[in-house]
């Protein structure tokens, strides 16, 4: 597991899928994501097999509660180019319907989060740029990578229908040398996807 100040990540494992599918569901978290559809169990399985566990382009993980260990939400990085080193930042948390948590800084879980996971695509994985799109409502994820130093490369517009409204994407980025330093106390992380042990940041 890969620790912050208060959270950790973890591999996604078979028995978090129903508790990220019921956040998953809920509509005012819905209409935030790109896959909008209510899903079912099935959707849920399916993902997990083919993304999460098949596809080398993305790096899925479950975010915990570093002292209880209980389940908070879900991050990533996804359609990642190997070549160009760039890859798609995604984050939420489904605990307490918080989405982005209100607290910045260090305090913060989603910032918490977001910090562990730029710090090991940065890393571990060795990539140069991370990006993410939004829609123009979502302020929480605006002010969110606000915090983390994220520059708003630009907007794409009415590319999405929500609310009775035509929204905004907004696309977002941070270099890699932008990623604010963050060191990491471990225990020895899988990487499920390479099956291989890693140690990040330093060892007690």
């Amino acid at each position: 597991m890969m620790l912050g100040h208060h959270v950790g990540l973890r591999a996604i494992e078979p028995s978090d899928l129903p508790q990220l599918l019921l956040w998953r569901n809920q509509p005012e978290l819905r209409q935030l994501f790109r896959e909008y559809r209510e899903l079912s169990s099935v959707h849920q399985q399916a993902w997990f097999d083919k993304v999460v566990m098949g596809d080398e382009r993305t790096r899925m993980f479950a975010i915990v509660d570093r002292k209880s260990g209980a389940l908070l939400g879900a991050c990533g990085l996804c359609y990642i180019d190997w070549v160009n080193r760039s890859a798609d930042f995604s984050i939420y948390l489904g605990a307490d319907n918080l989405y982005i948590d209100d607290a910045l800084g260090d305090e913060g879980l989603a910032v918490d989060a977001a910090r562990v996971m730029l710090t090991y695509g940065k890393n571990e994985l060795g990539l140069h740029r991370f990006w993410a799109e939004i829609y123009d409502f979502d302020t929480p994820k605006q002010t969110f990578f606000d915090t983390l130093g994220f520059q708003l490369d630009g907007r794409h517009r009415e590319t999405h229908w929500t609310r009775g409204r035509w929204c905004d994407s907004l696309f977002y980025s941070l270099m890699a040398r932008e990623v604010e330093p963050l060191v990491l106390v471990s225990d020895a992380f899988t990487d499920h996807t390479l099956g291989a042990a890693h140690l990040v940041g330093a060892t007690p």
